[in-house]
């Protein structure tokens, strides 16, 4: 018992473990923290448009941010840029706690969006540098587990702190992320010094490389129709579960905690499944589903419908996101990981404007409308990665054919 466990560590760099582990319990603050922001804003009488604006902020700098970013980490390293990336996060969160006017937020949810942006395809492009590529599937996968398995417990300590004391979520997730940063730099101080094949590529040479990646442009343009939709779920969903389902605050944290344990329980076992296909099949069959999953939610009345809706929406997630880490990694050349992690966050475009589009329909059509056209223009994702897979297809015959 005692060899396959170590036997099964020892299948990952000890880099790896360190992110993963580092995943767990940043982003079990980040989610302490952030989902409760929307619910903090409109308890200060603030307009579903502005807390739209507000939330939006952070995956807007992350569309800016994240090629930038993920450029960096390939000309100069990994380390520095996770390292700057981890005490700017820091900063910002400890700084919510410190504010008290609304547009100090927006300007502090911008720092946040900038500094994740950079951390995010920094520490996936280091996961696949210290990866063999039989086994990147299975470590994307478990980045996603490590992600909701902070999500999980995340909300709940959220939900009964934003009742009491919310200002201190921000105190306790800074610290963290600071306390993550400090190991970080001790863990992988002497171990990732040779990890990256650094390049001298320019970042305008760069752009013009990943423009002319048509499978590329087609993902990016599938992922921003369907970040629409997922940005919803931390934005608009908890102020229509508000006014369509008693105790709203109390289903809403379970539906975030149920969300990350379906994940942690069937990820593994459906990523086993996800390598027979190619990954903009799944992301075709996940936006299917997260499609459902939102419907669900616009005409949710009950705690049950409401229910469905969410693990719908999460075996959706399942098939997109680590399909999505392994399509960008098998896209890339290996000096241009980061860039391309990095490019991938492009789709942020959604992530910004769909809080923005959610609260102007919610204020205007209602909150069943309002997830209705949500949905419908999901559906526009489908037609992009369907297109993204046949190139993708027709680029693997072509490689083929060359090395015959």
């Amino acid at each position: 018992m005692q060899k396959r466990i170590r036997s099964y560590f020892d299948q990952f760099h000890q880099t790896v473990w360190v992110l993963l582990i580092g995943t767990v319990l940043s982003r079990g603050a980040a989610f302490m923290t952030m989902p409760f922001l929307a619910i903090y804003l409109s308890r200060q009488d603030l307009h579903p448009i502005f807390i739209g604006l507000t939330i939006g902020m952070s995956p807007l700098m992350g569309t800016i941010g994240g090629f930038i970013g993920g450029h960096l980490s390939d000309r100069y390293g990994r380390k520095p840029i996770m390292l700057i990336a981890l005490i700017g996060t820091a900063f910002s969160y400890l700084s919510f706690a410190l504010v008290e006017s609304p547009y100090w937020f927006i300007l502090l949810n911008a720092v946040l969006g900038l500094c994740n942006s950079f951390f995010e395809p920094t520490a996936q492009a280091l996961m696949g540098d210290l990866t063999s590529k039989e086994k990147r599937m299975k470590v994307y996968s478990l980045r996603y587990i490590a992600i909701n398995i902070g999500a999980s417990v995340g909300p709940l300590i959220g939900a009964f702190l934003a009742m009491t004391n919310a200002k201190l979520t921000f105190l306790i997730t800074g610290t963290i992320y600071f306390l993550y940063a400090i190991i970080l730099y001790i863990m992988i101080k002497k171990v990732t010094a040779s990890a990256v094949i650094k390049n001298k590529t320019t970042l305008s040479q760069a752009f013009n490389i990943v423009k002319k990646d048509r499978a590329l442009r087609f993902f990016i343009l599938g992922g921003i129709l369907i970040a629409i939709g997922y940005s919803q779920v931390e934005s608009n969903l908890p102020q229509h579960l508000t006014d369509s389902v008693e105790n709203s605050v109390m289903l809403y944290s379970i539906l975030l905690s149920l969300n990350a344990i379906v994940v942690v329980l069937l990820q593994l076992p459906f990523s086993t499944v996800m390598e027979k296909y190619q990954p903009m099949q799944m992301m075709v069959v996940g936006s299917i589903l997260t499609i459902i999953g939102l419907l669900s939610f616009g005409f949710a009345t009950t705690w049950t419908v409401a229910i469905i809706g969410m693990v719908l929406f999460t075996f959706g997630e399942i098939l997109s996101f680590p399909s999505s880490s392994l399509l960008i990694d098998q896209l890339a050349e290996d000096h241009l990981r980061g860039t391309y992690f990095g490019a991938s966050q492009f789709r942020n475009v959604g992530s910004f404007g769909g809080p923005i589009l959610g609260g102007f329909l919610l204020s205007q059509v209602g909150g069943v409308m309002a997830f209705v056209i949500i949905s419908i223009i999901c559906l526009g994702s489908i037609a992009f990665f369907s297109l993204g897979n046949r190139v993708n297809q027709i680029k693997e015959t072509e490689d083929i054919t060359l090395d015959i």
